[in-house]
């Protein structure tokens, strides 16, 4: 099912048409933005406002990106060869197109190193999520993977829409419940119900599947938020147009002082200092099928991650916005 298919439920579509097929109005508003009860890079929480826009309802699909690239062309950044002299030191094996991909180790690991199940694979791309042999031929319904940020702008572009800023981002997660741990409420699997696509097991060698799934799933599998948003937590990681910063900036001591629809840190402040070349990064939102209890629990409207901009993986997509009043 593509973006275009997702039934449009009435009483979530009332008034105008949206821009574009399955999007959904976001109102807008006063917020807390962040947690102070988590990763440090999600700290302070913090007010900030947005105004209202309207949201893809669920990820872009491998169905939505391959009628992009059958209407373009387009060859997605992982599926080239790279320029080896943008990134001095790499070996010649590195000249070879490749994506990265999570390969699940057959028994425990050091979870302090992520190379022991993330690996980077020549020939992985969006047609080929774990590489050679790998098809998206019965996949057509899941979010698109393996798009870098230059790809998801190409698609953007393309179809006359925006990415996300991090703020709109997270609002629209948050389904309009200020304060609460997940996107449903404060328990993660309230009665015993999975709620969205992520890990169960012990990361990263034992995955039970007890929500139906290993790996992505489809994009309407779990039920959306208040706001009629599928996947915003879970499933694949989404990009967001603002430049990471290691944690927010301070909430303004007056309210008439409150951020209105923030944008970020600076890309100049975004490079991960342990790494010698400075590869800009961004905020991606949400968690994926990756995110665990005993690792990464980050399937919370407030957790995020950077993600450097020319790196595409297994486990991130995206979705678009498109910004202005209701009409």
């Amino acid at each position: 099912m593509s973006n275009a298919e997702v039934l449009i439920r009435p009483e979530q579509e009332k008034g105008p048409l949206a821009p574009f097929p399955n999007m959904v109005w976001i109102p807008g508003g006063l917020f807390t933005m962040g947690s102070d009860n988590h990763y440090a890079e999600e700290a302070p929480a913090h007010r900030v406002k947005v105004d209202g826009f309207w949201m893809d309802r669920c990820p872009v699909t491998n169905r939505d990106f391959l009628a992009f690239v059958e209407a373009t062309g387009y060859q997605t950044l992982c599926e080239k060869e790279p320029d080896l002299a943008l990134y001095p030191g790499a070996s010649a094996a590195m000249k070879d197109p490749a994506s990265v991909v999570f390969v699940k180790p057959a028994a425990p690991v050091d979870l302090r190193n992520p190379y022991l199940w993330w690996q980077f694979i020549r020939g992985a791309n969006w047609r080929s999520p774990q590489g050679p042999g790998s098809s998206i031929e019965d996949r057509m319904d899941h979010p698109v993977v393996h798009v870098s940020w230059q790809d998801v702008q190409a698609y953007a572009k393309w179809i006359g829409k925006k990415l996300p800023t991090e703020a709109e981002w997270e609002f629209a997660a948050r389904g309009g419940h200020e304060g609460r741990e997940f996107a449903w409420g404060e328990e993660l699997e309230p009665q015993g119900r999975h709620l969205a696509n992520i890990w169960q097991g012990e990361f990263p060698w034992q995955n039970l599947g007890a929500d139906g799934f290993e790996g992505t799933s489809p994009v309407t599998s779990f039920p959306p938020n208040d706001y009629g948003l599928f996947d915003m937590i879970g499933n694949v990681w989404e990009w967001t147009v603002d430049w990471y910063s290691p944690r927010h900036s301070d909430e303004k001591p007056k309210a008439c002082c409150i951020p209105k629809n923030p944008r970020g840190g600076a890309e100049s402040d975004s490079f991960d200092p342990r790494q010698a070349l400075k590869i800009p990064r961004k905020v991606m939102k949400g968690g994926s099928h990756l995110c665990a209890p005993n690792y990464c629990k980050r399937y919370r409207p407030s957790a995020r991650m950077a993600q450097p901009v020319d790196t595409s993986t297994s486990h991130l997509g995206f979705r678009c916005v498109v910004r202005g009043e209701r009409s």
